[in-house]
């Protein structure tokens, strides 16, 4: 017989409160977004290649982003850029296994033109707060409010970068 008024609940273990109850030191890993953006003078290859790299290299160095984290990437460009694509740039500084995507922005009246456009999906402990999105050239106009980057060693980084393109040139049998 039921009895109103009166419910049975089974009881709540440890486990399953532990596992819907995380305590608040603990971080935990979410994928986010981070974003960066440059122009070029003109579409090369070269230049393509040479800006791209140079901002994913930042993007990198200002995050501390491991290959190894990244879910994906999207790289995008105006339609007045198709000489590369910018995605190489990630294969040259060693994202060997991420996967990453190619594509055209829209054509927007007005827009930058020239402009590449990078979005990293990372698996980060970070908080929306602490990423660091990069935007170089012309493109800081884009964003004027994340256009102040902190101090960064540019012969540092060109250095890595370098070392990074010297690993791909012999894995593609040239001389550095």
């Amino acid at each position: 017989m039921l009895q109103t008024g009166l419910w049975y609940s089974a009881p709540v273990t440890a486990n399953a409160w532990a596992m819907t109850h995380l305590p608040k030191e603990q971080p935990v890993m979410v994928c986010r977004g981070v974003r960066g953006a440059t122009t070029v003078t003109s579409n090369s290859r070269e230049e393509i290649l040479r800006e791209t790299r140079h901002l994913l290299a930042l993007m990198i160095r200002l995050n501390g982003i491991e290959p190894d984290d990244v879910a994906s990437a999207i790289f995008t460009t105006t339609h007045d850029l198709d000489a590369e694509y910018p995605a190489l740039a990630a294969r040259q500084l060693g994202w060997l296994d991420t996967a990453l995507l190619c594509g055209h922005e829209m054509a927007v009246p007005r827009g930058l033109p020239f402009c590449i456009r990078i979005l990293v999906h990372w698996n980060t402990t970070c908080s929306p707060q602490e990423l660091q999105h990069v935007y170089l050239s012309e493109a800081a106009n884009l964003r004027p409010d994340k256009a102040d980057l902190p101090p960064i060693d540019e012969r540092d980084l060109e250095k890595w970068i370098e070392q990074q393109l010297s690993v791909w040139n012999r894995g593609l049998g040239k001389a550095s």
